[in-house]
């Protein structure tokens, strides 16, 4: 795994400044576009919520955009959280698989 040295930024902070932000929406109209809580936009916003495949898809749909943006912005800052802020995966053995011919 190549190491990053910046952490990727979370989605909510994409979510706030390039779409709520410059659309001019806050966080009960788009919650009502999404058909989700205000508490679960929220959280997401201000990053203590992460973005769920259905989230994804709900962003997805209401941004015109593919639900592959926001997870895969969700796993990069999640990685890159996880690798930095524990040293636990580094402990897991490589297996060495080698072919075998019948």
């Amino acid at each position: 795994m190549r190491a990053k040295k910046r952490q990727p930024v979370h989605p909510g902070i994409i979510l706030k400044e390039h779409y709520l932000e410059p659309l001019n929406l806050n966080i009960s109209a788009l919650s009502g576009m999404l058909n989700v809580s205000r508490k679960t936009v929220s959280k997401i916003i201000n990053g203590r919520g992460a973005v769920t495949p259905d989230m994804a898809l709900r962003l997805s749909v209401t941004f015109d955009t593919t639900p592959e943006l926001w997870l895969n912005m969700q796993s990069n800052h999640d990685l890159w959280k996880v690798s930095h802020e524990s040293a636990d995966w580094k402990k897991a053995k490589r297996m060495i698989i080698t072919e075998t011919h019948a």
